[in-house]
């Protein structure tokens, strides 16, 4: 169609960390998986035969800690996987996917704690106080263990700091736990544990809605949240020798990810060599944009493109 096709440099979890500081974390996010997932189930056995609903909110809450380490391991190891055959993209979305069934699976755990509160407080049941607070304790402790192991990479890392902040969440409701169980073995107050499900479950629920969100603009191909297209375009169209800008495309390929395309007009005599390096300089300084599909062709070429309806 036209000429100077371009590419910027491509960028992944490797441009963020270097191979061995991705190797060092993805062990450490590894030993955290295991350490959740343990006390994820001990704390639903407990909250079950314990009757403490605050207790299997506390674990739901937990397995959101589980999936979000399993993701953020499962997205270091992807970004080592090269592109190949048919996966031209590699596996980047399926931490997009995982983390939309993530969010699907968190909301149905959080209305299910939500309606069984509304039952426990008309007839609170008694809650077996000492178990829930002990496992309560455990799983605090845990949290704390993985916070330890993931608090330094948290600042090097995108995917590792969405697990850190996770667990960091994840510890306010153990306390919340440890608090309601308190209440309970102290004065006999039932009704505190349902109080803290609910608390803890209405905490999930918007972040939830957050993680939906995130997730489902990544697969309809959104723009990235803080990026102007508009700008952008005038941008590129501001550039020297660049006469139209059209077919700019900018989406997210995972978190932390973001790609763009566009073909650039320019008169017949231009460099198109100097308007692609311009071009890449501009996208990556302003918008931080290191990968970009950059197609520099002749004003009389991009007729062809006025002609195509999508």
């Amino acid at each position: 169609m036209g000429h100077g096709h371009g590419h910027g440099h491509g960028h992944g979890m490797s441009a963020d960390v270097p191979a061995s500081a991705s190797w060092r974390y993805s062990r450490r996010l590894a030993v955290a998986f295991v350490v959740l997932l343990a006390f994820f189930v001990l704390e639903a056995l407990v909250g079950y035969f314990a009757s403490s609903l605050a207790l299997l909110s506390d674990a739901g809450h937990m397995l959101t800690d589980v999936l979000g380490v399993g993701m953020a391991l499962a997205a270091i190891t992807a970004a080592r996987r090269p592109a190949a055959g048919k996966r031209t993209f590699g596996w980047y979305r399926i931490e997009v996917l995982a983390a939309l069934a993530n969010a699907v699976l968190l909301f149905g755990v959080a209305v299910y704690i939500l309606v069984e509160a509304i039952g426990r407080f008309q007839e609170p049941p008694e809650v077996a106080g000492v178990p829930m607070m002990l496992t309560a304790a455990a799983g605090l402790l845990a949290n704390l263990v993985v916070f330890l192991l993931l608090r330094k990479g948290a600042g090097e890392s995108l995917n590792v700091r969405g697990a850190y902040l996770e667990v960091v969440a994840d510890s306010i409701g153990s306390v919340g736990v440890l608090l309601g169980g308190g209440l309970s073995l102290a004065f006999g107050w039932y009704l505190a544990d349902p109080i803290v499900a609910v608390a803890v479950g209405l905490w999930v629920l918007p972040r939830t809605w957050k993680l939906a969100r995130q997730a489902l603009r990544i697969l309809v191909q959104q723009a990235p949240e803080g990026v102007d297209v508009q700008a952008m375009r005038d941008d590129l169209g501001a550039l020297p020798a660049v006469t139209e800008v059209h077919d700019l495309h900018v989406w997210t390929l995972t978190s932390g990810m973001e790609v763009a395309s566009a073909h650039l007009a320019t008169p017949s005599d231009a460099d198109h060599g100097e308007v692609l390096v311009a071009a890449q300089r501009m996208l990556a300084e302003r918008y931080r944009i290191e990968h970009a599909t950059l197609q520099v062709e002749p004003v009389e070429c991009a007729r062809r493109c006025e002609a195509l309806t999508w």
